[in-house]
């Protein structure tokens, strides 16, 4: 293991999906448990604007209600999953002081979601990844929130995106990771992180390569090799 692949900050995909339903407080609690540094979280917002942990437009995949989200309030959501599906807030306790990565589908969750990061005093310990018009809508809704560009191509974000959003961290898609992409991002004062390999194999390979952070549907054996657990 390298020296930079000592510093790599293991993220939980979602919590720890193999052990726990994603996105719930089991499942966070749970990668915690297994030594992750931080928890990326998807967050979508309720009929009446109550920001909850969901990946999917709907509740079909995970609890069986073909229901959009966005149709539902939040009683209704705690209903139907019988309480299952976590507000923010209360991720945002579970999660005590550790790091949570928020992942935002689109711009409609992001005046919420910053308001209640705000409320719980969470700002220092919070960054966000996901869609690109979410992304312009937090930096200019908060011009000190940490933002990690999600990436899927080899090609460079161009100059006017980086100035517009100011991130700190490209967000790749594991794949496209090289030590080369690497020490050009470095070289820019950009942290790396990538996402989501799952086997030891792909994560050996990223650690090598230098990058800063791994989030990983599998976040006890990242932490395994990283020597956390």
């Amino acid at each position: 293991m390298t020296a930079l692949g000592a510093m790599c900050l293991p993220v939980g995909h979602r919590g720890d999906p193999y052990a726990y339903r994603e996105n719930t407080l089991a499942s966070v609690r749970s990668a915690l448990r297994a030594g992750a540094g931080a928890v990326e979280i998807d967050v979508r917002l309720t009929r009446d604007g109550v920001p909850v942990l969901l990946h999917d437009a709907t509740l079909k995949r995970l609890w069986g209600h073909d229901r959009p989200l966005a149709a539902l309030t939040a009683d209704e959501v705690r209903q139907l999953t019988g309480g299952g599906v976590p507000t923010l807030r209360s991720a945002l306790a579970s999660a005590d002081s550790t790091r949570l990565l928020i992942d935002l589908p689109d711009a409609s969750a992001v005046p919420a979601a910053l308001a209640e990061v705000r409320e719980c005093g969470a700002a220092d310990r919070v960054h966000y990844c996901g869609q690109l018009t979410a992304l312009h809508a937090v930096r200019r809704a908060d011009p000190a929130a940490e933002i990690a560009l999600t990436w899927t191509t080899l090609a460079p974000p161009r100059p006017t995106l980086l100035a517009a959003l100011r991130p700190r961290w490209i967000n790749y898609r594991f794949g496209l990771v090289s030590p080369e992409l690497v020490e050009r991002d470095h070289a820019d004062g950009l942290l790396v992180s990538a996402w989501t390999p799952d086997t030891r194999w792909s994560m050996s390979r990223l650690l090598r390569a230098g990058v800063d952070s791994i989030t990983t549907n599998r976040v006890g054996a990242l932490c395994a090799l990283l020597g956390r657990r």
